[in-house]
């Protein structure tokens, strides 16, 4: 068994308060859930900034190819989404053994 865990930096673009910020990270959410199921999404930090944000993906799998890959197709979902800007991707695999 593998845990893929995934950590995203995001600038968030024209924001100018937490309730704008909400109607930014909120439907990104629910985008990640509705496209991947099999994974669980938040927001981790950077709670009372209004500009930026931190997203939390797991993923539970079988295989560690596929825990990369579907780490990998959010990161790419988030990264093309044309009102925020990935900062940084954080990528760590663990396997039931370490």
């Amino acid at each position: 068994m593998y845990v893929g865990a995934l950590t995203l930096d995001i600038l968030l673009g024209d924001v100018r308060s937490l309730k704008q910020k909400r109607s930014v990270v909120r439907p990104l959410i629910a985008e990640l859930r509705r496209r991947y199921p099999a994974i669980a999404v938040a927001e981790t930090g950077c709670h009372d900034l209004h500009r930026r944000a931190e997203v939390g993906i797991a993923v539970l799998s079988a295989s560690a190819g596929n825990c990369k890959e579907v780490m990998d197709a959010c990161e790419r979902m988030v990264a093309f989404r044309p009102e925020i800007e990935l900062l940084s991707a954080r990528q760590r695999l663990y396997h039931d053994e370490d």
